[in-house]
């Protein structure tokens, strides 16, 4: 049996996408704490990247919200919880 490579995995999970980013950057202190290659390396969905003029985009509804992310960053680059009203990733059983 072929699982499939991790992007093909992951392509198969769904999200309810909530109207609001669940995830707040404060750009001037990851800046400043020079993470955003850490975010960028860490976050197995991607949702972090880094432009050329430094800016970190977020991509947060591909989020996987396992929070790797928020355990690495140090404090006061991110603010994080959970999508509201049981939107965010819909895991699969098997």
């Amino acid at each position: 049996m072929r699982l499939g490579t991790i992007a093909e995995r992951l392509g198969r999970n769904q999200y309810e996408l909530d109207a609001n980013s669940h995830i707040s950057l404060d750009q001037a202190a990851a800046k400043a704490a020079g993470v955003g290659r850490l975010l960028e390396s860490i976050c197995p969905a991607g949702v972090y990247s880094v432009g050329e003029d430094g800016v970190i985009g977020v991509l947060w509804a591909a989020c996987l919200e396992c929070g790797a992310c928020l355990a690495l960053a140090p404090s006061g680059v991110l603010t994080w919880h959970y999508p509201s009203g049981g939107a965010g990733v819909v895991y699969r059983q098997g």
